[in-house]
């Protein structure tokens, strides 16, 4: 058992949430379910967690109500080799309603944010040359889907 698992607080859509994050990523399952009892708080036999696997992290589900929303303030990175396999998690994650944002960020259609970035990103940003940083930086700003042809030439052209 891991000793950090992620618990994220769902108003009533628990479920569909991890088996929306189930399909986006590979090596991925719903580990077990939960419903309501008698005592509630939930109706009696409702989802009240969801228990599931992401290539590997395990994270918790719960339907707990409307009093709690996500924020940009908590994130997942989803750390991409390839292009092909950057475009395709962006993609996957911006499925039924996701909105993009600056800088290889977006919320998934249940509010949660994601950072989609290359591995290669932390290697281009700590260039020994403050300037080929400098001018990843610069491009990276301009990015709403990170670009890594693009970080490249950024660093290889002045």
């Amino acid at each position: 058992m891991q000793k950090i698992t992620p618990f994220l607080w769902f108003n009533d859509n628990a479920e569909e949430a991890a088996k929306f994050y189930v399909s986006v990523f590979p090596k991925s399952r719903i580990v077990t379910t939960a419903r309501y009892g008698e005592a509630g708080p939930g109706p009696k036999g409702s989802v009240m967690t969801v228990e599931f696997e992401l290539n590997g992290q395990r994270f918790v589900a719960l339907n707990g109500g409307p009093e709690f929303k996500f924020t940009e303030a908590i994130s997942f990175v989803v750390n991409c080799e390839t292009q092909e396999e950057l475009d395709k998690m962006w993609d996957k994650l911006l499925q039924g309603g996701g909105r993009p944002n600056q800088c290889g960020w977006l919320k998934d259609k249940f509010g949660l944010s994601w950072q989609v970035v290359p591995t290669v990103l932390a290697e281009l940003m700590q260039d020994k040359d403050p300037e080929k940083s400098k001018r990843v930086m610069q491009a990276m700003l301009k990015m709403v889907k990170i670009d890594i042809h693009a970080l490249e030439d950024a660093v290889a052209h002045a």
